[in-house]
């Protein structure tokens, strides 16, 4: 896992693509708002957006 993270940050580093990260922190949020509210109370509220 924490190569991947490294590989990353090298390949961001390298290519100047900077404008990747909060792209990459946004999706990873909406992941965990997906995972871990799947199964509570806010999961009537999701479906539209599923």
């Amino acid at each position: 896992m924490w190569q991947l993270f490294k590989e990353f940050l090298t390949f961001l580093r390298q290519e100047k693509k900077w404008w990747l990260v909060p792209l990459v922190v946004i999706l990873l949020l909406l992941a965990a708002i997906i995972v871990f509210a799947g199964g509570s109370a806010l999961a009537p509220l999701m479906y539209p957006f599923m």
